[in-house]
C-alpha cells in the first residue's frame, strides 16, 4: 500500500515536471523567435559600425596619397621649364646723389608666358627704376630682359626678352579656382641656389584681401603651399599644370598662409600684347573698394553689391563725367562690377579713347554715364 502511494506519487511529480519544462521550453522557444530579430537581424537603419565601413581603407588613403604625388611630380615636370629666375641690378634712391649709389642685386622668379619672351613677375621684383634685370633659364643661360609694364598695386609686372621658341606654361582660370583644390608653387625661394622648388598645397580660400604698405591688395587666391623669399613672381599651378596665379606675398606671422595674384587680370594685358606688340593701358582714374575691403574700413557699413569709390583723379576722365568719391559704381557696360579687379580686367581690355558706360548710385540716384577712357600716364597712376 505504501509502495503504491509512493509510487504513484513519484508519477505525479514525473508528470508535473515534465509539463512544466514544456511549457518553459515552449516560452523560451517562442521569445526567441520573436525578440532574435531585434538582436540579430540586420538593422534598416544603418549604424556607426556601418558607417565606418565607408571610410577610406589604409590602401585607399595610400593610393590617394600616391595619386597626389605623383599630379605634383607630373607638372613640376612639365612646367619647371618655364619657370625662370629674375635678377635685378637696382640703385639704393636714398642715396644723395646717384653716382654715390648703391647697387643692389634683388632675386626673384617668373614665369614663361609667351614663346617670344614676354615673362610675369611681380612689380616688387622688376617694377619701378631698376640698372638691369637678368632672366635666368633652365638651360643655364642669363639674358637680359626689359620691364615693359607694371604696377605696383596689383604687383605684377611683364618683363621681355629677345628670344624664340622658349618653353611656356598654359594660363589657366582663376574664377573657376575652388577652395580644396590642389595648389603647386615653383619658385627660387632664398636666391638662384635653389632654383625650382616645388612646394604643393591647397587653395585654402580665394577673394583674399591683405593690407600691405597702408594699399590694400584684394581678391587674391590663398594657398598653404610653401611660399619664401625669392619665390615671389614664380607661378601657382593646378592640377592641369596651368598658372591660376602669380605669387605675391607670405605672411611672415603665421606659417602656411600665402598669397598669389589671381591671372585672369592679367590676360588682356597679353592679348593685347600678342596682337598689337604693345599694351596701351587706357585709364578712368577712380580707384575703389569692394565689400571686403569696406568691411576692413568701416565695420558699421555694408555694401551688399558694387564697388565704393575712395579716390578720384580731378583730372582724370571719370571725374569729368560725374563721378565722385563715395559713388557706388554698379555695372560697366552692361556687366557687373563687385570687385576692383573685375573692374581692372574691363578697363584692361580697352584701349585710350574708346567709351565706356558706367552705372552708379551717388546720394540713392542711379545714373548711368559714358567716360571716354584717357592714356595712362605714371603720374596719373592713383594709389591709396
Amino acid at each position: 500500500m505504501f509502495e503504491e502511494r509512493r509510487r504513484g506519487g513519484f508519477f505525479k511529480t514525473f508528470l508535473i515536471a515534465l509539463i512544466t519544462s514544456l511549457g518553459v521550453g515552449a516560452l523560451m522557444f517562442y521569445a526567441g523567435m520573436t525578440l532574435a530579430p531585434r538582436y540579430f537581424a540586420t538593422p534598416q537603419e544603418p549604424r556607426v559600425e556601418q558607417d565606418l565601413g565607408n571610410m577610406p581603407t589604409p590602401q585607399q588613403l595610400t593610393a590617394e596619397v600616391s595619386t597626389a604625388r605623383s599630379t605634383a611630380a607630373a607638372v613640376a615636370k612639365s612646367a619647371s621649364p618655364g619657370v625662370v629666375g629674375v635678377s635685378v641690378l637696382k640703385l639704393d634712391t636714398d642715396s644723395i646723389l646717384e653716382r654715390n649709389a648703391v647697387e643692389n642685386w634683388n632675386v626673384g622668379s617668373g614665369v614663361i608666358v609667351t614663346p617670344d619672351g614676354y615673362i610675369l613677375t611681380n612689380h616688387h621684383v622688376a617694377g619701378g627704376k631698376s640698372k638691369r634685370i637678368v632672366i635666368s633659364l633652365i638651360d643655364g643661360r642669363n639674358i637680359d630682359g626689359t620691364t615693359i609694364w607694371s604696377d605696383p598695386v596689383l604687383d605684377l609686372a611683364i618683363v621681355k626678352v629677345n628670344e624664340e621658341n622658349l618653353p611656356t606654361i598654359a594660363l589657366g582660370d582663376s574664377d573657376d579656382v575652388e577652395v580644396g583644390e590642389t595648389a603647386i608653387a615653383i619658385g627660387n625661394p632664398l636666391g638662384l641656389q635653389f632654383q625650382r622648388t616645388v612646394t604643393s598645397g591647397i587653395v585654402s580660400a580665394v577673394n583674399r584681401t591683405i593690407e600691405v604698405d597702408n594699399n590694400y591688395m584684394e581678391d587674391l587666391i590663398q594657398t598653404d603651399a610653401s611660399i619664401n623669399p625669392g619665390n615671389s613672381g614664380g607661378p601657382l599651378l593646378n592640377s592641369r599644370g596651368e598658372v591660376i596665379g602669380i605669387n605675391t606675398i607670405k605672411v611672415t606671422s603665421a606659417e602656411a598662409i600665402g598669397f598669389a595674384v589671381p591671372i585672369n587680370v592679367v590676360k588682356p594685358i597679353l592679348e593685347q600684347l600678342n596682337r598689337d606688340g604693345e599694351f596701351n593701358e587706357a585709364y578712368m582714374g577712380i580707384f575703389a573698394y569692394d565689400r571686403e575691403v569696406i568691411t576692413y574700413i568701416d565695420s558699421n557699413y555694408k555694401l551688399e553689391s558694387g564697388i565704393y569709390v575712395v579716390k578720384v583723379d580731378k583730372n582724370g576722365p571719370a571725374y569729368k563725367n560725374g563721378i565722385k568719391e563715395r559713388c557706388i559704381i554698379t555695372e560697366v557696360d552692361g556687366k557687373k562690377m563687385d570687385t576692383m579687379m573685375d573692374l581692372r580686367c574691363h578697363i584692361y581690355s580697352k584701349k585710350p579713347g574708346d567709351i565706356i558706360n558706367v552705372t552708379h548710385v551717388s546720394g540713392g540716384r542711379t545714373e548711368t554715364v559714358q567716360i571716354r577712357l584717357a592714356a595712362k600716364s605714371q603720374d596719373g597712376l592713383i594709389t591709396r
